[in-house]
């Protein structure tokens, strides 16, 4: 496990849910510049980055290292902010991440796929089904992933900046945003999506 994994297992253990969430809350008040700042290759080190996802207040946060580079707005699936139990409930899942493989995307501009269902969600998936929550024939989905808006079937970046949630899961953003977004991150790098 290299360095800066270990020190967002650390934070994520350690760092106490609302605590992070008050300081975050003071970052975004005080700095509302991380909104419209700039990240590119030649100013953010990829091998230090990682992203915390929080469903409950609609964004997404770009750390590198320890510091909070910038804030993107983000939209998820469905209103219920329920962690994903299985593949058609237009769920977000949460947990720990990482993004498997990039590609350009004709329908949302850029994807990034996350390694869902990982083993956690696996074991809660089965955990799930043995308790009798869900149907023995149900499956725990996959395409998980973040991306732009579907600018060809009208969803635009308004439904972003409304938090009009119309995925089948996954992450959307502004398209200009996911596209700064592709740029500095790498295969690999660590997601956090929590609520």
């Amino acid at each position: 496990m290299n360095r800066y994994c270990l020190l967002l297992l650390l934070v994520l253990l350690y760092v106490p849910v609302s605590g992070f969430k008050t300081t975050i809350t003071t970052n975004i008040n005080n700095d509302s510049y991380l909104y419209s700042v700039k990240v590119n290759p030649g100013n953010i080190d990829p091998d230090k980055v990682f992203l915390l996802i929080d469903k409950s207040d609609y964004r997404l946060y770009l750390y590198e290292d320890v510091t909070l580079r910038k804030i993107y707005k983000v939209v998820f699936g469905n209103n219920d902010q329920s962690d994903k139990c299985k593949e058609g409930d237009r769920l977000t899942p949460e947990g720990t991440f990482h993004i498997m493989s990039k590609r350009l995307d004709k329908l949302w501009n850029r994807f990034m796929l996350l390694d869902y269902p990982n083993e956690a969600s696996l074991e809660r998936f089965h955990r799930l089904q043995n308790e009798g929550y869900l149907p023995a024939v149900a499956t725990p989905g996959g395409g998980i992933g973040i991306h732009g808006v579907e600018w060809n079937s009208g969803i635009r970046d308004n439904y972003v900046e409304q938090r009009i949630n119309w995925t089948l899961g996954c992450i959307s953003m502004k398209n200009s945003d996911v596209s700064e977004l592709y740029e500095v991150i790498k295969v690999g790098t660590p997601v956090v999506i929590r609520k």
